[in-house]
């Protein structure tokens, strides 16, 4: 009968994992902070220095297309809307998918680690 109540497992809870999921974020808080850093640093270069242009009236873009354009290139989804004219804008575009496919990466981790960790201390995972 002791083995019954020992061998009792409890279900994995949404909240067992989204602590496990926050507290690994919180660890790489310092390499997330600089990733994004990096990004906001490299979104104001192409701003500045890489000829971001809409390509319905090939108009520059102004600063808040511009962020999108950055942020679409990180994610890596692409569009085609805006495009940069120089050659630092192309480098830059292409360090800025490098950098959201770092993010996407640490945070796919975190939550395959946070999952794990919520599985391992409920008793699922043995």
């Amino acid at each position: 009968m002791k083995n019954a109540t020992r061998d009792a497992r409890v279900p994995l809870r949404a909240r067992d994992f989204l602590v496990e999921f926050g507290s690994t974020l919180w660890y790489l808080r310092a390499i997330l902070a600089a990733l994004l850093a990096l990004f906001l640093l490299l979104t104001v270069a192409m701003y500045y220095f890489g000829g971001p242009v809409e390509t319905v009236n090939r108009t520059p873009s102004p600063l808040g297309q511009t962020l999108y354009f950055c942020a679409i290139t990180a994610l890596t989804i692409g569009y085609g809307d805006v495009v940069p004219t120089t050659t630092f804008g192309r480098i830059d575009a292409i360090l800025l998918g490098v950098i959201g496919l770092l993010i996407i990466g640490l945070i796919t981790a975190a939550a395959v680690r946070g999952v794990q960790e919520a599985a391992h201390r409920s008793g699922v995972a043995r």
